[in-house]
């Protein structure tokens, strides 16, 4: 059985800066609480008023909000309910008493669930040792390759799905992605030090300029390497010009780009149609758009020279 040490909390895509940069939010709304635990907001009033496991506080205008206690508190109560624990049951348990038997209960098959929740409680609070602590627990316990698909790309998918219901701020954005980052980064600088098996081909990976969540390119960078793929990382916001300096040096050419967001509509195909002309001259040379922005690229322009993944994953499969 996998077992965490630090206690395990219930808790597609990036979008544009937001306006809230220097808004962290330390308050949540009863709204904020459904969309992060997954329990409705119906549901939360029922277990406040009938059982007394929240206490909120009130604004000036009587409106319920809930500090990160509150939070990680209803978490925990969800995790003993979905394992059959009444909620009649559970509010008469002494506080630290509920933590204690959450751990108790978790499995190796719902340790996924349980890092996810761990993960974004961490987000929501800026505890980077609570993170640190739940990565090197399952480093040690899974490779890091099963990590990254089994535990960050859920996390990266509900961040998307927690910034458009404007739960999380930029601010837990960053926080989260830089971590996530630093352990993507080791694995790529420990794959770097073995000699590349495979070098008839050079994939060169970048984000093209205007662009700038670079996880996804990270993650595809990391599976390329594992694969004993010889690649080029240039990072953000690199601009055309500097593809067509790049073909000059290397023969046998792939360019990988991960793209998140259209400003204006049509925008991926023009920029699709300038590396044709500019870039992707000749048959050799080929072109593979992943991320959200491959969904916008016209039929037209999808040829066996040009590709389009929606997932990481999708992609990255279709290597040897």
């Amino acid at each position: 059985m996998f077992k965490l040490n630090t206690v395990l909390f219930n808790v597609n895509l990036f979008n544009v800066f937001s306006k809230k940069m220097n808004n962290i939010k330390s308050a949540f709304t009863i709204k904020d609480l459904e969309n992060l635990t997954g329990i409705k907001a119906h549901t939360i009033r029922i277990w406040e008023k009938r059982y007394g496991v929240l206490q909120p506080m009130r604004t000036d205008t009587n409106i319920r909000v809930y500090d990160t206690k509150s939070l990680q508190k209803l978490l925990n109560i969800n995790t003993l309910n979905n394992f059959g624990y009444k909620i009649s049951n559970i509010a008469k348990l002494p506080e630290e008493r509920i933590p204690q038997m959450v751990k108790e209960i978790i499995t190796s098959k719902t340790v996924n669930d349980h890092v996810l929740r761990n993960f974004k409680l961490s987000m929501m609070n800026f505890d980077t040792k609570l993170f640190l602590d739940t990565y090197n627990e399952l480093l040690a316990a899974r490779p890091f390759r099963e990590i990254f698909y089994n535990n960050f790309i859920p996390l990266l998918e509900e961040m998307g799905n927690l910034w458009q219901t404007e739960t999380i701020t930029p601010a837990h954005e960053h926080f989260i992605s830089n971590l996530i980052k630093q352990k993507i980064m080791v694995n790529i600088e420990s794959l770097q030090n073995t000699p590349s098996k495979l070098t008839d081909r050079t994939y060169v990976l970048y984000l093209p300029e205007g662009e700038i969540h670079e996880i996804g390119l990270m993650l595809i960078n990391y599976e390329l390497l594992h694969k004993g793929y010889h690649t080029v990382y240039l990072g953000e916001t690199v601009p055309v010009e500097d593809l067509v300096n790049i073909k000059q040096i290397f023969e046998h050419v792939t360019f990988v780009t991960y793209m998140t967001i259209e400003h204006e509509p049509g925008e991926t195909n023009k920029y699709i149609q300038e590396l044709k002309s500019t870039v992707l001259t000749d048959t050799d040379t080929e072109f593979v758009l992943s991320g959200r922005c491959s969904d916008f690229l016209s039929d037209t322009l999808k040829t066996e020279q040009i590709k389009t993944y929606r997932a990481v994953r999708e992609f990255t499969d279709t290597l040897e």
